[in-house]
Order: C-alpha cells, then sequence, then structure tokens
C-alpha cells in the first residue's frame, strides 16, 4: 500500500468514530402539531404540508433530527382541550397551532413549552401575547390579517354586486376579533351608505334561522373570520346560495366550496412561515421575544359557476386582480 494511500485510510478511520458519535448525540427534536379538523380535511393537509416543507427547507429531517406529532380533533372545543392536554403531556420543543381555537387551550395547558400560532386574527385581545413587538410569554407567531382588511370585504361586495344596500356580517361574539372586525364593516358601510347588521355564529340551527329572517332583495353577506364560521363554512354557502345572497368569505376554502368570492391572506404560506419560527426556537430562541407578524401574501379567489347560478356579472376590473378563478 502506498504511503498517502494508507494515510487516507488511517485518517477515515479514526474520523468515523468522532462522526459516528456526533450523530448519535445530536438529538430528535419533537414538534407538537394541533388541528382545529379531522385528519382528512384536505385544506388542512395542504397547509400541514408547506409547514413540513418549510421545516425541510430549514434543514429538519423527519426521521431523522426531527419528529412531528400532529393531533387533529374537530372544531369541538372539548375535543380541542382533550387534545392540547394530551399533546402538551408528550413534553414536545415546540408546538405549532392553528388559530384561537386551538391556542387557547393550548395555552391553559402549558406556559413553558413554546408555541407558534398561524391565522391568529387577535392575540393581543385574546390575551395570548402581551404586544404584537414584544409577546412575553410563550407563544408568537402570524396573525390571519389586519382589521383594515375588513372595510375591503365591503368595499368588494359593492363592487361586484351594486344594488346591496343591506349587509349581514356573520361573527363570533365570543373572541375580541369578531367585535373588531364588524366595527371596521359599520364604520365602511356608513360611508358606502349600506345598512349593517350582525348575526352571531353560535350553532346550526341559530345561523340557518337569522339568515332566512335577513334575506331579502338587494342583501348580501360577509362572513368574519372564527373557529366557528369554518366549522359551520358547508352551511353557510348553502344557505347564501338557497337565499341568493351574495357573499364575501375571508378564505380560499369557502370558495373552493361553492362561495362567490373570498379575499384574505394565503393561509397555505402562513403555515410555510411558522415553520421558520419553529425552526429558530428549536436553534434556541424565545417565543417571548420574537414578535408576532402580519401576513405578506394575500389572494383573491373568484367562484364563476356561483356568480352565474346569483345573476352575478363580476366586472372585468375585479376578475383582473383576481389570483384564482374557479370555473
Amino acid at each position: 500500500m502506498k504511503r498517502r494511500e494508507f494515510i487516507t485510510l488511517l485518517g477515515g478511520v479514526a474520523a468515523w468514530p468522532l462522526a459516528a458519535y456526533a450523530q448519535q448525540r445530536e438529538r430528535t427534536r419533537r414538534i407538537g402539531v394541533l388541528l382545529p379538523a379531522p385528519a382528512d380535511d384536505l385544506e388542512f393537509q395542504a397547509r400541514v404540508g408547506a409547514f413540513l416543507q418549510g421545516l425541510q427547507q430549514s434543514g429538519w429531517t423527519i426521521g431523522q433530527n426531527a419528529r412531528v406529532d400532529t393531533r387533529s380533533a374537530t372544531s369541538d372545543a372539548g375535543e380541542i382541550r382533550r387534545h392540547a392536554v394530551e399533546l402538551v403531556a408528550t413534553t414536545p420543543d415546540v408546538i405549532l397551532a392553528t388559530g384561537a381555537s386551538t391556542t387557547g387551550p393550548l395555552l391553559q395547558a402549558t406556559r413553558s413549552v413554546p408555541i407558534v400560532f398561524a391565522a391568529v386574527a387577535d392575540p393581543v385581545g385574546a390575551g395570548f401575547v402581551d404586544s404584537l413587538a414584544r409577546p412575553g410569554g410563550n407563544a408568537t407567531g402570524f396573525i390571519s390579517f389586519e382589521y383594515g382588511l375588513s372595510a375591503k370585504w365591503l368595499e368588494l361586495l359593492k363592487e361586484i354586486a351594486p344594488g346591496v344596500t343591506r349587509v349581514a356580517v356573520l361573527r363570533d361574539p365570543a373572541i375580541p376579533s369578531g367585535i373588531g372586525q364588524f366595527g371596521v364593516i359599520q364604520a365602511a358601510a356608513t360611508s358606502l351608505g349600506v345598512e349593517s347588521v350582525t348575526i352571531s355564529v353560535h350553532d346550526a340551527a341559530g345561523i340557518e334561522h337569522a339568515v332566512a329572517a335577513f334575506a331579502r332583495p338587494n342583501s348580501g353577506l360577509i362572513l368574519t373570520v372564527s373557529g366557528l364560521a369554518y366549522a359551520h363554512r358547508d352551511l353557510i354557502i348553502a344557505l347564501a346560495a338557497r337565499h341568493k345572497l351574495p357573499a364575501v368569505y375571508p378564505e380560499r376554502p369557502f370558495v373552493a366550496g361553492g362561495g362567490l368570492i373570498s379575499y384574505g391572506s394565503h393561509q397555505v404560506d402562513l403555515y410555510r412561515q411558522a415553520a421558520s419560527y419553529v425552526d429558530r426556537i428549536l436553534r434556541g430562541e424565545k417565543a417571548a421575544d420574537m414578535p408576532v407578524q402580519a401576513p405578506t401574501k394575500y389572494e383573491l379567489v373568484i367562484n364563476l359557476k356561483t356568480a352565474k347560478a346569483l345573476g352575478i356579472d363580476i366586472p372585468a376590473t375585479v376578475l383582473a386582480r383576481a389570483d384564482e378563478v374557479i370555473e
């Protein structure tokens, strides 16, 4: 054997145990995910897929240096609380939460495990963080929208259905963002000459009765952001169709499910961004010092089939701004 080859071989032998030892010592980091939806929900599958892709781009490989434990609940508050407690009991290094419906129960279950939330409307009002700039506790993440967006929903409704003079705002009165969103819409309604009323989102029977009582010519609907709205999305879409009410929704899934039009943050992108916060926490940063961020990507989605069924001719100016048109 030549001397150079022997030295190379010797170096490799000497280095192997060190590399193997370092690999053995690299701890697998545990990431919890809590979803307010069943495991077969296609929208949440896409969101989690973007989150996992973001983790991979940051250097985390599932099964090697990271493990993900996903708990899929329904929209039932009791089920979410149970899953939150069970997930915290597994002692993860960090947890990804979805909206206020999962962030609240997780914070009740732990004040030590870091939590990164995606798509919370008002984390300050809900008491999840001290401020957007300095969260101060064990939670941080991304808000689903800024309140000024609520006025754009009404402006969009008037743009596609100029004859609308009355609008019902469906909101969850139990959450601060529901009140705030209606306040912005109410202010915009005054300047646009539109009468605005609220319909509280509690249960299916109540929503159906309230929408039926409200519906009449020249009326429209606006659905604000909440977990309850998402839970009743199929019913709300069906009621809008049944009563011939043009409706504006806050997220793409409502339009994909048959709703007329939506404008809001790109939810999949929020989960991809959330992966970057999880990465930073796993590398030693504290949630308390990481500012809550606003969305950077919004999308306008239109369902032309629904527009045709309602007898609405979407203006060319609106179609030109659309990110997606479903036909």
